[in-house]
């Protein structure tokens, strides 16, 4: 017995300290961050998504989104906003670093948030749609923008107004200011969204925003974020290479891409490479169209800059139909993504580069391809076509010899044509030729 009380008082004390362990370690809390940059498109939302599930599942006490965005599509916002919105984990969007900004799309889902919160020198707002938000009107004159407004452009307005008014009445932010972001593309900086109670807090970093959330109320549910441990939730692999996939940009390098590929090894049968790595863009573009909002009169008209492009080879037009095809390449890829709210082509870093790029390759390696396929055929047994010969043994349906470029060939003829004679070429089989008499007619010609 006595041998046995001092293991077992080893034995205690392990489990209580073990024991201990884990209750400090379950009392010191997590915050989970996540960073979204750039336009807010389908893997924004598939981002947020996994990260939301993760802190659920990992007990997190907050999960933050360091927010830097010029905006997006409305589609993935409302996703995101409606993800936010039912999360059971509190979320604080984080307009972060200094000099960043929550535009368009980011007004919404930052107010989406149970906690608003900006670094310094920031800024929010500017959230009507793309498309009618350079008109230009008087501040003054309300009449004026309603006039010019189309049906369908007030519809958008209007929805997108009662839209976020019910966002921020959700969370308890100013409405009011909300629905002027939508209406007259209103943007302020930290201090006065602060102010206007548009956000929460005003904080430095990610440490002095725990700081300041600490002891905040949430649906009932007090955060205890002082001294939290930051785990940083980054973005997978798949998310990564998708998240620059869905960029007009690179859609329209995958456009040009596919084209090039494809229509290239259709001019120059066997090449391989050229097939292989335009179906592969095809491939791509096509799942990202599926997904970005693409105007299809875009497409139309850069199928039929290709249609104009190919013409000009077999009829030539003095350069016609090219320049119509260059116009028609333009206006496509210019009208292709009109409907993607924030996300422009840029005209002269995007646009007329491809343009002029793609009016050379059709002008120069297309053209050169289908000539060479349709053209005349210019060496082997082929090309002897047309051309005469010169009877060495009298040729008939049952043969003959010729001698033709230096050589004796085998000749049959369904005419008889005796020795000395010139003959024309017609075809051949192996090394037989196959020949016809020459008129006078021919030999006047030749």
């Amino acid at each position: 017995m006595k041998k046995l009380l001092p293991a077992l008082i080893l034995t205690l004390l392990f489990v209580f300290s073990g024991s201990h362990n884990i209750t400090m370690a379950s009392e010191n809390p997590v915050a989970k961050v996540i960073t979204v940059e750039g336009t807010i498109g389908p893997t924004t939302t598939s981002y947020i998504e996994r990260a939301i599930n993760i802190a659920v599942q990992e007990d997190a006490e907050v999960l933050i989104i360091r927010l830097d965005t010029p905006g997006g599509l409305l589609d993935s916002t409302r996703d995101i906003v409606r993800k936010i919105l039912e999360s059971e984990v509190p979320i604080a969007v984080y307009v972060s670093p200094e000099g960043a900004g929550a535009g368009s799309a980011g007004v919404f889902i930052t107010m989406s948030a149970h906690v608003a919160a900006m670094a310094r020198a920031t800024n929010i707002g500017a959230a009507t749609p793309v498309q009618m938000g350079d008109r230009g009107f008087d501040d003054d004159v309300e009449d004026e923008r309603d006039e010019q407004l189309s049906s369908q452009e007030r519809k958008m307005i209007n929805f997108v107004e009662s839209y976020i008014e019910g966002i921020a009445k959700r969370r308890g932010r100013n409405a009011e200011w909300a629905k002027e972001a939508v209406r007259d593309a209103v943007a302020i900086g930290e201090e006065e969204a602060l102010e206007k109670n548009v956000i929460d807090i005003v904080a430095i970093d990610l440490d002095d925003l725990l700081e300041q959330m600490d002891g905040r109320e949430i649906d009932e549910f007090t955060l205890n974020t002082s001294g939290a441990s930051v785990q940083e939730i980054p973005m997978s692999l798949q998310e990564s290479v998708l998240r620059y996939l869905f960029t007009p940009q690179v859609m329209l390098i995958l456009l040009l891409v596919a084209f090039y590929g494809i229509i290239g090894e259709l001019s120059n049968p066997g090449a391989v490479f050229p097939g292989t790595l335009g179906v592969i863009a095809l491939i791509l573009l096509l799942y990202a169209t599926a997904t970005m909002p693409v105007n299809i009169a875009g497409y139309v008209l850069i199928f039929l800059a290709i249609i104009l492009l190919v013409s000009e080879v077999f009829t030539p037009t003095f350069g016609i139909l090219t320049a119509a095809g260059a116009v028609s390449f333009f206006l496509g890829t210019f009208l292709l993504f009109d409907d993607i709210t924030a996300t422009r082509i840029e005209v002269l870093a995007y646009i007329v580069p491809a343009t002029i790029l793609t009016v050379l390759f059709f002008s120069f390696v297309v053209s050169a391809g289908l000539r060479a396929q349709f053209g005349q055929v210019r060496s082997g047994v082929e090309s002897y076509v047309g051309k005469q010969a010169e009877v060495i043994n009298k040729v008939s349906p049952e043969g003959g010899k010729v001698y033709f470029m230096g050589e004796y060939w085998n000749a049959q003829s369904e005419d008889e044509i005796e020795v000395g004679k010139k003959c024309e070429i017609t075809g051949s089989k192996g090394l037989t030729l196959f020949v016809k008499p020459v008129t006078k007619e021919d030999a006047h010609e030749r």
